[in-house]
């Protein structure tokens, strides 16, 4: 993590070292100055994160000092502080581009919470300069690999619904890349210059995500002691991408409603409406159409957010992509951790290929991480260097081992027969040892000793 340098402009030098000391004591570099003229000389030579600035100093106050921090260095952060805090005072720091405005005396918690959201927001905002700055040129989408005719389809979705600036909702089962396709939606969107702003919904407690969304105001409730702004509002003039919408509480559901209807919202706690334009991008691995049947999703939503449905197939429905999926992960992270592994096996690449993935493609990316991290001196990953599951795997039954005869057959009378067999292989391969039989096939043991008494199943090598 890069230096975090912060400036401290006031007049009075008492402030200026309790503040030094609270912040260095934090582990950031700090620097003083006591008037206007040589904090225009610090700004010059230096990129500050953070700038406190005192309202009232001698000769230029410090909103002056403020305007001239932003003309020179428009990404530094401004924090108000004064003694004798206004409405019209607040309202002119906010105006001329103030992160927040502090009353004097602080209490030292309170103003340390203000600069670390300051710093949080700088860092987002920061991130997505870069993101920016690396997809200056239109995003190809070289982060989603495949080359399966369902990823070919996916990518030419993609570019048909990129600029139109309608909603979008990702549907896909977890791991299948859906955050991957929201920013390659956005950053070949009309909104590419601006943020992509992502909020998990599913990672978030209910009684936490409304301020995470809205903001809300100072006071708004136990433990806000300062304004925060939501990420609807960091989100403005771009995209925000809502993941895993499906987990949103009902309660939710109506206020993120009203932003989709009218393009506007109240901060928890705030009594004045706050407008934003945003591109909403949404996913989730719920069927909604389902949770709507079941009164735990509004339907009025659904529709609102159903505009461009897009559904990101399983890996296990593109296999044809994992052996493509394996040797990019593999470049990736050999550059990453240094290493210099060539290839996998063809009896490796023949179980990843067969294997079902029902953790998609994060599921596989982690494996390949792994396996190059515990075999960085090796050329090949053979069989040997896979994590016990898959060596000398056996095949599981799938639905596709049995064929369906032309005349059809009787479902009941051949899933009881099978459950006979599987039964009596547990019991003979354990010595009809009830418990370990039991253990064998998930069951507990009593459930196991009424089968056999139901089924009449005796030990004949006894």
């Amino acid at each position: 993590m890069s230096e975090i340098k912060i400036l401290i402009v006031d007049d009075e030098e008492n402030i200026c070292d309790m503040l030094s000391r609270l912040l260095v004591k934090e582990g950031f570099s700090v620097v003083t100055a006591k008037s206007h003229k040589e904090a225009a000389e610090l700004i010059q030579k230096n990129d500050f994160t953070l700038a406190l600035l005192d309202l009232f100093m001698p000769e230029v106050d410090g909103i002056q000092t403020l305007k001239a921090l932003h003309s020179s260095k428009p990404d530094t952060i401004g924090i108000i502080m004064t003694g004798y805090a206004t409405i019209d005072s607040a309202v002119e720091a906010m105006k001329a581009g103030a992160f927040d405005y502090v009353s004097k005396p602080f209490n030292l918690d309170e103003i340390l919470l203000i600069i670390k959201r300051a710093i949080e927001y700088q860092r987002l905002r920061g991130e997505n300069l870069l993101l920016k700055s690396q997809l200056k040129k239109k995003y190809k989408f070289e982060s989603i690999v495949g080359n399966s005719e369902e990823m070919i389809r996916i990518f030419q979705i993609i570019e048909t619904i990129a600029d139109s600036d309608s909603t979008v909702i990702i549907y896909g089962e977890s791991g299948t890349g859906k955050e991957l396709v929201a920013k390659a939606i956005h950053y070949n969107s009309i909104r590419r210059d601006k943020c992509m702003v992502p909020v998990n919904c599913g990672a978030i407690p209910e009684g936490l995500l409304e301020s995470e969304l809205f903001g809300h105001v100072k006071g708004a409730f136990t433990g806000a002691a300062y304004s925060k702004i939501g990420r609807f509002e960091m989100a403005s003039g771009g995209t925000i991408f809502l993941d895993e919408i499906g987990d949103m509480s009902l309660n939710l559901q109506v206020k993120l409603l009203r932003v989709l209807q009218e393009r506007e919202f109240i901060p928890v706690g705030g009594t004045k409406n706050v407008k934003v334009d945003v591109r909403v991008i949404a996913a989730t691995h719920r069927d909604l159409e389902k949770a709507v049947e079941e009164k735990i999703f509004r339907e009025d939503l659904f529709y609102r957010l159903n505009v461009i449905p897009l559904i990101i197939p399983p890996l296990r429905e593109r296999k044809g992509d994992t052996q493509l999926l394996v040797r990019h992960f593999l470049d990736y992270y050999n550059k990453e951790r240094g290493s210099n592994i060539e290839d996998f096996s063809p009896e490796v690449m023949k179980i990843f290929s067969e294997y079902n993935w029902p953790g998609n493609v994060r599921e596989l990316e982690n494996m390949i991480e792994r396996l190059v991290i515990f075999n960085r001196n090796k050329k090949i990953i053979n069989v040997s260097d896979l994590p016990q599951k898959f060596q000398n795997k056996e095949e599981k039954p799938s639905a596709s081992t049995f064929k369906l005869p032309e005349e059809g057959l009787c479902i009941n009378t051949l899933l009881s027969k099978i459950e006979n067999d599987l039964i009596l292989q547990a019991l003979n391969k354990t010595g009809w040892v009830k418990e370990k039989a039991a253990k064998l096939l998930n069951l507990n043991r009593t459930t196991l000793v009424q089968k056999i008494k139901k089924r009449k199943l005796e030990n004949t090598a006894s």
